[in-house]
C-alpha cells in the first residue's frame, strides 16, 4: 500500500497513489512542515513526495518520481518516471516534465514549459567550491517553453517565454522570448514564429511504426533539432 503520513499531509479528494509510493517523506534539512496535495492527484509506484511542499490540483507522477520539500507546483503539473524536483523550485500549472529530468534546487519553471527526456538542470557554477555553494540558484524557464531532449541548463540563464530550445544543446546564456536556439552553447537560430511548417519538413512512411522521415534540409540547410517526446 501506499504511505501517507498524516496528520502532516494534507491531500485533497479523489487521490490515487500506487502501493509503494510515500506521501509525506520527512526531509532532513529544514524543520518537518506540511504537504498540501490537491484533489484527483495520481502518483505511481516508486514515487516520493516530501513533507513541506505545496501541490496543485490534478498532479500526477510516473513510476520512481521524487518532489524534495519547499516546492510551490501549480495545477495540472504532470512529472513523469525517473525525474527529480530538488528543493526549493517553482514550478507553474500545465507544466510537463518527461522522463529521466532533474531539476535543480532554486529552478523556476513558467506555466505551461514543456520539458523533454533527459533534461539536466544545474545550479552550481563552480562545483565543490564552498563560495559557489552559498549561492546556488537554478535557471528561470519562461511560460510555454519548449526545453528539447537531452539539454542542459545552467545556473543563473534565463529562457524566455515560449522558445524551443533543440536536443542536445548546452544553455549557457539567456535566450530571449520566443527565440528558436541550439547547439553547444546554445546561439540562438531565428525566431519560433518562423519555423516551417511540420507537414512541409516530413514525408510519410506506410511500411514502419516509425511513421514519418525528413523530407529535406531545413531552413539555411541544417535540419532544426526538435523539443523531443510528448
Amino acid at each position: 500500500m501506499s504511505e501517507i503520513k498524516a496528520p502532516e499531509v494534507s491531500a485533497g479528494e479523489g487521490l490515487l497513489a500506487d502501493a509503494g509510493t510515500i506521501i509525506g517523506y520527512l526531509p532532513a534539512r529544514l524543520p518537518a512542515g506540511r504537504l498540501l496535495l490537491g484533489g484527483h492527484a495520481r502518483i505511481r509506484s516508486g514515487s516520493v513526495l516530501y513533507l513541506g511542499s505545496s501541490i496543485g490540483d490534478r498532479f500526477e507522477t510516473g513510476h520512481n518520481v521524487v518532489v524534495r520539500e519547499d516546492c510551490r507546483i501549480g495545477d495540472d503539473v504532470a512529472v513523469w518516471s525517473n525525474s527529480v524536483v530538488d528543493y526549493g523550485c517553482r514550478i507553474g500549472d500545465r507544466v510537463k516534465i518527461h522522463s529521466n529530468c532533474y531539476v535543480a534546487q532554486f529552478t523556476e519553471i513558467g506555466t505551461g514549459a514543456f520539458l523533454a527526456p533527459g533534461v539536466t538542470i544545474a545550479n552550481d557554477l563552480y562545483p565543490g567550491q564552498p563560495d559557489s555553494a552559498t549561492l546556488l540558484a537554478g535557471p528561470s524557464i519562461g511560460a510555454g517553453a519548449q526545453i528539447g531532449v537531452n539539454v542542459t541548463v545552467l545556473p543563473f540563464v534565463r529562457i524566455g517565454a515560449g522558445c524551443l530550445i533543440g536536443a542536445g544543446a548546452v544553455v549557457v546564456r539567456d535566450i530571449p522570448d520566443g527565440r528558436v536556439a541550439f547547439g553547444n552553447p546554445a546561439t540562438v537560430r531565428g525566431d519560433v514564429r518562423d519555423l516551417a511548417a511540420i507537414e512541409t519538413r516530413v514525408d510519410a512512411v506506410t511500411t514502419s511504426v516509425s511513421r514519418y522521415r525528413f523530407a529535406g534540409p531545413g531552413p539555411g540547410g541544417r535540419r532544426a533539432a526538435g523539443a523531443g517526446s510528448r
